[in-house]
């Protein structure tokens, strides 16, 4: 549940040796539960309304332009796509959802997949919730989000699409969100973030590698040692 809520959120307090993205792969699509990824590798997992802006999320969170594929036409995500991370964990981008041209016989698919994907999935460790900040959240992205509760999935809320936004209409925004949310025991945090100005990029980041357990012997060296 989220406590002590924190307004507009910086990277001020971003350590040089906290735990860095260095690399990212894309490595396969799966468009059912055959075609699932199922190693000792942990899993991220990034989920919301077509044309919220999951996509450029995962592309500003690596440093990559084009790896997630962007689109015009909301609604093209179609499968499961998985990015390797740092050789370690991986990145998976859920179909969006929520569109109104796609036909509900896709959109049914889409909600099956989605489900197989968490049912079993014992290496799903963080889910990120991606909303439009300048909106109130749609039924979808409520289901969505009640989705992870139902599953004790830890997820971290995306308010995406920042640079909208003034500071003082951003500011407005949260607090409408975290009084909607203060029931949801699986949220970790609430974020604004800018994928065009990689606002809160690092203090993402940082929330990442909190959560992560198998970080290489390399990686939580270089961690810890920014607790010291």
């Amino acid at each position: 549940m989220v406590e002590n809520f924190k307004t507009i959120d910086e990277d001020a307090s971003y350590n040089s040796n906290e735990f860095k993205i260095k690399s990212s792969d894309f490595i396969t699509s799966a468009s059912d539960s055959t075609g699932f990824i199922i190693d000792e590798k942990e899993q991220l997992v990034f989920a919301g309304r077509s044309n919220a802006g999951k996509s450029s999320l995962i592309n500003s969170l690596l440093n990559r332009k084009k790896l997630a594929k962007t689109s015009n036409t909301p609604g093209k995500t179609r499968l499961v796509n998985y990015f390797l991370i740092n050789e370690n964990f991986y990145f998976v981008d859920l179909p969006g959802y929520g569109y109104a041209s796609v036909p509900k016989t896709e959109r049914e698919k889409w909600r099956k997949l989605t489900v197989d994907f968490f049912e079993g999935n014992e290496k799903l460790r963080l889910a990120f919730s991606i909303v439009d900040i300048r909106h109130k959240p749609t039924e979808n992205d409520m289901m969505l989000i009640d989705t992870f509760d139902f599953f004790n999935i830890p997820q971290i809320v995306i308010l995406s699409k920042k640079d909208k936004l003034s500071n003082n209409k951003a500011f407005v925004q949260q607090k409408m969100f975290k009084k909607l949310l203060a029931d949801k025991k699986s949220i970790v945090e609430i974020i604004p973030y800018s994928s065009v100005k990689h606002f809160n990029r690092n203090k993402v980041i940082k929330v990442i590698g909190e959560h992560l357990t198998n970080l290489s012997n390399a990686e939580l060296e270089e961690y810890n040692d920014s607790d010291q």
